[in-house]
Parts: structure tokens; C-alpha cells; sequence
């Protein structure tokens, strides 16, 4: 990305074949990232852990949002959903959907 620079996140990355999950980094660094996902419908990011605050920004679809505390959480584009680090979570689409996801990493230690 450069400095100073217009992007539109509607068109940053594309759906591809059904079935599919894209996924684009936009930016990488040792406190963070951001990237980009197209999830075909039923697609999504299994169950997981990251030492990172997550931002989860709904650019276009539905998806269930899976967190610790809140099993099944319904978004939809405009919807916007924050996982502390060393929280479980995952994602499922359903309908093809696209979500921004930008990674901090947490200064807050496991419990």
C-alpha cells in the first residue's frame, strides 16, 4: 500500500471458485497485519487462537462469527465485530462474503 493512496474494500479482492476461501495481505508487520478474505458460502476459518486483538469488518455477505463467549454471532455487511488475543474464534460465510481483518498484537498475556 502506498502512502496517501484511495482503496476501495469492496473491490480488493474477488470471489473465486465455489468452495473457495481467498485470501489477500494487505500489510504485515511484527505488531500486526491486515488482510482480506472472499469466503464462498459455508467456507470460513476453522476454530483457532492468535496472540492478536482481532478486528473483523463485514465488507459484503453474511457470516457467523464464533467466539468464545458468544457461540453464533450473526454479521452482515457494515457489521463489525472485535476477538480479544487468546480468545477461540472462528468464521463461517453464509452467503458468499468478504471481511477485513486487521491484527494487532495484545500486550495482554494467557490466563
Amino acid at each position: 500500500m502506498e502512502n496517501s493512496n484511495i482503496y476501495n474494500l469492496d473491490t480488493m479482492i474477488s470471489y473465486a471458485n465455489k468452495k473457495s476461501v481467498v485470501s489477500k495481505t494487505i500489510l504485515r508487520k511484527k505488531s500486526g497485519t491486515i488482510t482480506m478474505f472472499a469466503f464462498d458460502n459455508e467456507q470460513g476459518l476453522v476454530e483457532h487462537v492468535v496472540p492478536y486483538d482481532a478486528y473483523l469488518y463485514i465488507v459484503d455477505g453474511t457470516l457467523n462469527a464464533f467466539v468464545e463467549d458468544k457461540p453464533h454471532i450473526e454479521c452482515k455487511k457494515g457489521d463489525f465485530v472485535f476477538v480479544p488475543a487468546h480468545i477461540p474464534h472462528g468464521v463461517v460465510a453464509t452467503s458468499p462474503c468478504k471481511m477485513f481483518l486487521i491484527m494487532i498484537k495484545s500486550k495482554n498475556k494467557k490466563q
